[in-house]
């Protein structure tokens, strides 16, 4: 009797989880929105530039570097944000200024 009692098979665990996940899950899933927003929230720049967006928009930026080379991209980016840019080189903010 004192082996059945202590048998793990004995108790249904499983049952109880779906009853209490609901409760569990909703303040996690609100606080992890809540630190997604905080996370993504970025300070705006007057420098023009490609934004930031979770740090896709570095990788893009350095991406178009190694691609087109260092001429080109200058002059793309030159063209689409005008004579003075913010990019990211290597994960590193850097400022393009031309005329």
């Amino acid at each position: 009797m004192v082996l059945e009692a202590l048998n793990p098979m004995h108790y249904n665990i499983t049952s109880l989880v779906p009853d209490r996940m609901p409760v569990a899950t909703v303040p996690i899933l609100i606080l992890m929105c809540f630190l997604f927003l905080i996370w993504n929230h970025e300070e705006t720049s007057s420098i023009p530039g490609p934004g930031y967006c979770m740090g896709i928009g570095p990788l893009i930026s350095h991406g178009r570097f190694l691609w087109m080379g260092v001429g080109k991209a200058c002059n793309y980016y030159n063209k689409t944000y005008g004579e003075f840019v913010r990019v990211w080189i290597s994960g590193e903010e850097t400022f393009i200024i031309s005329k």
